[in-house]
Order: C-alpha cells, then sequence, then structure tokens
C-alpha cells in the first residue's frame, strides 16, 4: 500500500497545526538504525554462538532493542534466549561479561562506524524539518541513544534541534526509558509545549507506544521495517514511509 493511503486530511491539518514536533532520531531522522543494526548483530553473533543459542537476526531488533535504552536492550536478547548475566554496572569495560560490558562493547563498535563512515539525514526527513523552521514550529529530539550528540553532530542537524533529550539526559534525570512517555514528556516541558499540543515521530514499537501514552495531540509512525500494522498496534495514529509524504500535503496547502 502507498504510504499516503495511510494519512488523512485532518491528520496532515493537525501536524502542521501542532505547537511542536518532538522527534525520534535513529530511523526517523537519520539512517543510524542501520549502523545499530549492524553493531548489535555483531556483538550477539559471538555471544550468542557461544551459548549455543538461536542466532540473532534483525526480527530480534526489532522486537527487542530498537527503541529501547541500550542496557535494556541488552536484557531483552538475552532473556529471549533464556541467557541470564550479571547486570554489572555502566562502568563496566567493552571485555566484561555483563549487560553493562556488552550494552558497551556494542556501542564501541557503533561509534567506529560512525567516525569511519559518517552520516546524513534522510532527504525527506531533512526537508520536513527546514519546512517546519520556516513555519516557525519548534522541534526536538527524543532518542533513547546516549549518541545522539554525536549523530546529531555527524549529520550537521545539530542547530536546527534547540532541545535534545537523548540517553544521557535520562540517565542523568532518572527517567525511565521506552515506551514510557517520560523523556517525550520532558522534551515537551523543555520547549514549553503541552503534550496535547505536540507531535510524536517514531520508527520504533516501543517509541510509538510512548507517544501514545504521553496524550499526545499525534503519533505519527515512520516505517522504516517494523511494517505499518505493528506501529498502527502499538498506537500510530498515521503511518507513513517518508517524512517527505508529510511535507507534500503541507506544501499544496498553502501553495508553496
Amino acid at each position: 500500500m502507498d504510504p499516503e493511503d495511510f494519512v488523512t486530511p485532518d491528520q496532515r491539518a493537525r501536524f502542521f497545526d501542532a505547537a511542536a514536533v518532538l522527534f525520534d532520531l535513529d530511523g526517523v531522522l537519520t539512517p543510524t538504525a542501520e549502523l545499530h543494526m549492524r553493531a548489535w548483530a555483531e556483538l550477539f553473533a559471538p555471544v550468542l554462538a557461544a551459548r549455543q543459542a538461536d542466532a540473532y537476526t534483525d526480527d530480534d531488533y526489532f522486537r527487542y532493542v530498537d527503541g529501547r535504552p541500550r542496557y535494556d536492550g541488552v536484557q531483552a536478547v538475552l532473556a529471549s534466549r533464556g541467557i541470564d548475566l550479571p547486570y554489572g554496572d555502566p562502568a563496566d569495560s567493552a571485555d566484561a561479561e555483563t549487560v553493562c560490558g556488552l550494552g558497551n562493547r556494542k556501542n564501541a563498535v557503533f561509534s567506529a562506524a560512525l567516525e569511519r563512515d559518517g552520516m546524513a539525514p534522510y532527504p525527506g526527513s531533512l526537508a520536513l524539518v527546514d519546512r517546519l523552521g520556516a513555519l516557525g514550529i519548534p522541534a526536538a529530539v527524543v532518542s533513547s541513544s546516549k549518541n545522539a550528540v554525536p549523530v546529531l553532530a555527524a549529520a550537521h542537524l545539530a542547530d536546527r534541534f534547540p532541545v535534545v533529550v537523548d540517553g544521557v539526559v535520562a540517565a542523568a534525570e532518572h527517567l525511565p526509558g521506552k515506551p514510557a512517555p517520560d523523556i517525550f514528556l520532558a522534551a515537551a516541558d523543555r520547549l514549553g509545549v503541552a503534550p496535547a499540543h505536540a507531535v510524536v515521530v517514531e520508527d520504533a514499537v516501543s517509541g510509538v507506544a510512548a507517544g501514545a501514552a504521553g496524550g499526545f495531540a499525534l503519533v505519527v509512525g515512520v516505517d522504516r521495517g517494523v511494517g505499518a500494522h505493528a506501529l498502527t498496534a502499538a498506537g500510530a495514529d498515521v503511518v507513513v514511509h517518508d517524512l517527505a509524504d508529510l511535507l507534500s500535503a503541507d506544501s499544496e496547502k498553502d501553495g508553496s
């Protein structure tokens, strides 16, 4: 089905009537999800093989990792195989056989790939963010990742977002991760906007569920592989395949 088939005129109007838009980062603004997927696969392939557990697949990423804080994702994948490791401490080395150690190992792989390969935003997402800026609608980045700031810098997007609530902020302020709505609520508060007047844009089931739980005006799901039905079931009001689909409707509306 064409992504336009998921969008109604009322939903498009609600998007551009919002007082603020809260974007997830990985898979919404930038294709960092692809780097994350490769890093998770590189982490878990030897870990699971050494324990004679079922091999890690892309389905595991969408079911257990996507949108969650890093250590939560490690725990979820291990639990799916009946593997119990000590939680450890966030200061654990990447060689430690703990949940935190594995999470730190994954992050080292991801950081090396980001530095080596760089990052470019999705063209449609960049165009939409710029359009919101032209309309005077503020935007924030809300990400479970502790890599949000370096990713935004690598993608040359940092100056477009006055507010970033990421895994670093969540840890410092003891905010629970998605699917709890707390980090989205924190971003709306920093922008001085009530949730009922803000839009959430997410590609992960856990993130969509967080937006739905937070009482936001609209939750937009971006289907980068998890599936439109899964996003809708989690609470998305509208699902698109590319954020440019929303932009084109707005351009038609104002004749630009």
